[in-house]
C-alpha cells in the first residue's frame, strides 16, 4: 500500500517538472493593423500567428467586430478544426475562411463590402497550452476610391521604369539591326561594282586581243 502511494507521488512529481520544462508562452498575432478597401469590393483580413506549442486540434480562432460608431462588439467569425461562419447578423453569407493553421495563417475574406463595415476588426488565436497574447487588430476604412498611396506610387515609378527600359531596349536592338542592314547592303553594293569592274576589264581585255589577231 505504501509503495503505490511513493509511485503515484514520484510519477505526480515527474508530471509537474515535465510541465514546467514545456514551452509555454504567448501567441503573437500580426496583422495589416490598417486597412482601406473600395465600397462593394470585397477585403482579405489578413491574419498571422506564432505559437511556441505545435499547431493541433486544439487550435481556434475568433473573429469580432467593434463599429466605427461604437456599440456592442459583433462575432464575424470562428475556427475550431473547421470554419464556423455567422448565422445571422450583418455578417451572415459575407465571410468565409481563408487561413491555413499549418502556415499559422487565420486570415478571412470579407465579402461585399459596405460602408458600415468601417470599424475594428480583432483576431484572437488560442494554441494550447499557448492561449495568451494580445489580441490582433485591423482597422478597416471603407471608401468611394483608394487614395493614390506611396505604394502605389512606387509600383507606378517601378512600372513606368521598366517600361522606359524596354523601350529602350527595343529601340537599340532595331538600331543595331539597321545598322547590320546597312553594312550588307554596303557589302553588297561593293561585290557589284567589284563585279562590274571585273567584267569590264575582262571586256577590255578580250577587245585587245581581238585586235592584236586582227593586226
Amino acid at each position: 500500500m505504501y509503495g503505490k502511494s511513493a509511485i503515484r507521488a514520484v510519477l505526480l512529481l515527474l508530471g509537474i517538472q515535465l510541465t514546467a520544462l514545456w514551452p509555454i508562452g504567448a501567441v503573437e498575432i500580426y496583422t495589416s493593423r490598417v486597412l482601406e478597401a473600395v465600397n462593394g469590393t470585397d477585403a482579405r483580413l489578413k491574419c498571422t500567428f506564432s505559437s511556441f506549442a505545435p499547431v493541433g486540434d486544439a487550435l481556434t480562432v475568433t473573429w469580432n467586430f467593434r463599429p466605427l460608431d461604437g456599440g456592442p462588439e459583433q462575432f464575424v467569425f470562428y475556427y475550431h478544426i473547421d470554419p464556423f461562419q455567422p448565422m445571422s447578423g450583418r455578417f451572415k453569407d459575407r465571410v468565409s475562411w481563408d487561413g491555413n493553421p499549418e502556415r499559422y495563417d487565420a486570415s478571412i475574406f470579407l465579402w461585399k463590402l459596405q460602408f458600415d463595415d468601417n470599424g475594428t476588426y480583432t483576431c484572437q488565436v488560442k494554441n494550447p497550452p499557448d492561449v495568451d497574447g494580445v489580441i490582433g487588430e485591423i482597422r478597416l476604412s471603407v471608401v468611394h476610391t483608394v487614395r493614390f498611396s506611396e505604394i502605389h506610387f512606387l509600383a507606378l515609378a517601378i512600372g513606368s521604369a521598366c517600361a522606359l527600359m524596354i523601350i529602350i531596349v527595343i529601340v537599340v536592338v532595331l538600331f543595331q539591326h539597321y545598322r547590320k542592314k546597312r553594312w550588307a547592303e554596303r557589302a553588297h553594293k561593293v561585290v557589284e561594282i567589284k563585279s562590274k569592274e571585273e567584267e569590264r576589264l575582262n571586256q577590255e581585255k578580250k577587245v585587245s586581243v581581238y585586235l592584236e589577231d586582227t593586226d
